[in-house]
C-alpha cells in the first residue's frame, strides 16, 4: 500500500512538474521559474510528496530538461526566511551535485555533505534542526557509486591523519555487514557496502536521534535513503521499512 501511495503521489508530481516546467511566454521561450519555498506550501506537502518532488526532479536531470530558474529573484525572495521541504546527507563527491541531481532551486533543500555521508553530533543536529524547528518533511540519505571514502575504508587506508582514520572507522560497520571477499576493485562488492553503509546511517539516525525517531514514528517525517549512479544520474531508492 505505501509503494502503491508513493507511486500516485510521483505521477501527480511529476504532472505538475512538467507542466510548471514547460510555461512559455509570449515568445514561446520557457519562463523563469521565481517562485520558492513557501512555509505553506511546505507545510501542506506531506513525506510522500516531498519524495515524490524529489523522484521527479531526478528524472527531469535525467532527461536534460531541468526547470529554468530566475536565480537572482530566487536569491531575493528567500533573503527573509526559507522553507525547505527535505535535508539531504549526502558525500562530498564533487560528481553528484545534490541540488542539481534533484532538480532543486534556492531555498528548497538543506543538504548536508561529508565524506562518505557519514553522521556525527554536528551532522545530527543540523538534521534535527532541519525537521524539528525549519519544518523539513523528509531526512534522505544519499550515497553514491564508486565512493571514494568508503573504497578507502575497505582499503585500510592508511595517510598518517587521525582524523582521516575517524572517519574511515565509522564505514566499518558497513563492511562487516556486506558478505564476499574485502576487495575495493570488486565493483558489485563495493556498492554493497556503500548501500550497506547508507542503511546503517538510516539506522543510526533513527536510534540516535530521539527527534527524529519521534518525528518519524507520529508520521510528520520520513527517512529515507538512495544510491546515486555515477554511470547515469540516476537515485535509486534503497528501501523505505524502518
Amino acid at each position: 500500500m505505501r509503494r502503491l501511495k508513493i507511486t500516485l503521489v510521483l505521477v501527480f508530481s511529476m504532472i505538475f512538474a512538467v507542466g510548471y516546467s514547460k510555461t512559455t511566454g509570449e515568445n514561446g521561450d520557457k519562463k523563469l521559474v521565481r517562485e520558492v519555498m513557501t512555509k505553506e506550501l511546505q507545510q501542506s506537502m506531506t513525506p510522500d510528496a516531498v519524495l515524490a518532488d524529489l523522484i521527479a526532479g531526478n528524472e527531469r536531470y535525467l532527461k536534460n530538461e531541468l526547470i529554468r530558474r530566475d536565480l537572482p529573484a530566487q536569491v531575493k525572495a528567500t533573503t527573509t526566511g526559507q522553507n525547505p521541504k527535505a535535508v539531504i546527507l549526502s558525500c562530498i563527491d564533487s560528481r553528484v551535485p545534490v541540488e542539481m541531481v534533484f532538480d532543486q532551486g534556492v531555498g528548497d533543500v538543506f543538504v548536508a555533505r561529508v565524506a562518505g555521508n557519514a553522521e556525527n553530533e554536528d551532522v545530527l543536529g543540523s538534521i534535527e534542526y532541519a525537521v524539528g524547528v525549519a519544518g523539513s518533511k523528509l531526512v534522505m540519505v544519499l550515497g553514491h557509486e564508486a565512493c571514494g571514502a568508503v573504497k578507502s575504508a575497505v582499503d585500510k587506508l592508511d595517510v598518517g591523519s587521525e582524523n582521516v582514520t575517524h572517519l574511515l572507522n565509522q564505514f566499518e560497520p558497513a563492511i562487516q555487514q556486506t558478505a564476499g571477499e574485502r576487495d575495493s576493485k570488486n565493483k558489485a562488492y563495493l556498492a554493497s557496502v556503500v548501500k550497506a553503509n547508507v542503511h546503517v546511517t538510516v539506522d543510526d539516525i533513527r536510534s540516535r536521534s530521539r527527534i527524529v525517531k519521534q518525528m518519524e514514528d507520529d508520521g510528520k517525517i520520513s527517512v529515507v535513503g538512495a544510491y546515486y549512479s555515477l554511470k547515469d544520474g540516476k537515485v535509486h531508492m534503497l528501501g523505505q521499512d524502518k
